[in-house]
């Protein structure tokens, strides 16, 4: 056991390092977070807009209007969610190297404007919705990284206009960013007219068809799906945030195919096209307690506890865990660096992903339906709330919670056989 966990130690956590420490990483986590209370409103209201047996009770026609008129909150928010995405990383980009990060946001938008065809059928200047979503998420991703590189690098080579003093700071500010940003779109400019001489026509085409599919059907895939949970876990069992490492890597496709679905579910679809979504992970796994899952780990304590260190740790874990907020157990426990509990915290959350994929994709429980539910939304609600309001999204929790409690439950016997015979001989 010593040697492996020296083996993780030393293969993973350099690794692990440079992804918490990257920029780039950086910069992408807290742009979908400067994204996340929009999308979040938006996911409300397609929760209110699809309430079950609402058509029942009001009548079809009423319900129809209903729907039509909180449409625009998903449609303001959700189907254009990448574009707030772009935002954010535009702004963070700038602000870490210390620069007016709100040019870094305003050139990453207009530099992906340049780049998106406004044409939908025959009528020209419009930009489809779909490309300000889930298909256009990965350009976004990339423009916004390219575009604030660019505008930091034109800032750097002093190439602005210098306004005499006495000018208000704010005139000065955007005289002294007209330069680096008029460099940066016209190379945006550039690059759009040579994509319209290849095969691909439009950037939004090339990325989609060479690197955005590819990924998206991979990590929408169970083995992927596998590779990131137990990395979460593995990161968490040494100390690092394994979920903001792993998300900084995975939302752009989560969040993609989280969009697919919901397209999906708002348009009526009977089955809906993916399995692993940004929910899957969030409602089924995480969102059980929190990282591996603990609110079921705690529920065991209380059955199986007879040293005062769990049953205290029980009783202080319990209130936050049924929000999600678990650090009281992964630090109590403790979860770090704690060889009694590596099995079961790798195992569980594992176990878990593949018998949710599995029924899923039988029919038995509901596809998540693409709506965010907010993370601290107690386990068995959020269920039924992340599939569109389907009992079966909480037996699936439920059921998930029986796995993690079987599984723990000889580990947590023995830990506390050593923690109670400590604290007698301790007396």
């Amino acid at each position: 056991m010593n040697k492996f966990m020296n083996m993780l130690e030393n293969v993973l956590l350099p690794v692990a390092d440079k992804l918490n420490n990257n920029r780039y990483l950086t910069a992408l986590r807290n742009g979908f977070m400067v994204a996340l209370p929009l999308i979040i409103f938006g996911s409300i209201f397609v929760v209110l807009a699809n309430l079950p047996f609402l058509d029942k009770l009001i009548g079809e026609d009423a319900y129809q209007a209903y729907q039509q008129a909180l449409s625009p909150a998903s449609q303001a928010t959700l189907t254009i969610m990448g574009l707030f995405v772009i935002m954010g990383i535009g702004y963070k980009m700038v602000e870490q190297r210390g620069g007016e990060a709100i040019y870094g946001a305003a050139v990453s938008v207009a530099a992906f404007v340049v780049l998106t065809p406004q044409v939908l059928g025959d009528t020209a200047n419009v930009i489809p919705t779909s490309v300000l979503g889930a298909e256009g998420m990965f350009l976004g991703i990339f423009t916004a990284f390219v575009a604030a590189e660019l505008y930091q690098l034109f800032v750097s080579k002093d190439l602005t206009i210098k306004m005499p003093k006495g000018v208000p700071g704010a005139v000065a500010r955007s005289f002294s960013a007209l330069i680096p940003i008029s460099l940066t779109l016209t190379i945006f400019l550039a690059v759009r007219i040579l994509f319209g001489f290849t095969p691909y026509d439009t950037v939004q085409n090339f990325i989609y068809t060479i690197i955005q599919a590819p990924l998206t059907s991979l990590g929408s895939g169970l083995p992927a799906t596998i590779v990131a949970v137990l990395l979460i876990q593995v990161f968490w069992f040494f100390g690092l945030h394994g979920q903001i490492i792993i998300n900084s890597i995975f939302d752009p496709i989560w969040y993609a195919l989280n969009e697919q679905n919901l397209e999906a579910f708002q348009s009526g679809a009977d089955v809906l096209p993916n399995i692993v979504t940004k929910q899957f992970i969030d409602t089924f796994i995480v969102g059980i307690g929190g990282s591996g899952m603990t609110l079921a780990v705690l529920l065991a304590i209380f059955v199986v506890a007879k040293s005062r260190q769990l049953k205290d740790l029980g009783k202080l874990g319990i209130g936050s865990g049924i929000f999600n907020v678990n650090e009281p157990v992964i630090f109590g426990m403790p979860i770090i660096m704690n060889p009694l509990v590596i099995i079961p915290w790798l195992l569980a959350p594992v176990v878990v992903a593949i018998v949710t994929y599995t029924l899923m994709s039988i029919g038995f429980a509901p596809r998540p339906a693409g709506i965010i539910v907010p993370w601290t939304t107690p386990a068995l609600l959020s269920g039924y709330l992340a599939t569109g309001n389907k009992i079966m999204g909480t037996v699936m929790q439920l059921i998930n919670m029986g796995i993690v409690f079987i599984i723990w439950l000889p580990f947590l016997k023995v830990m506390d056989k050593q923690y109670y015979e400590s604290e007698q001989k301790a007396n």
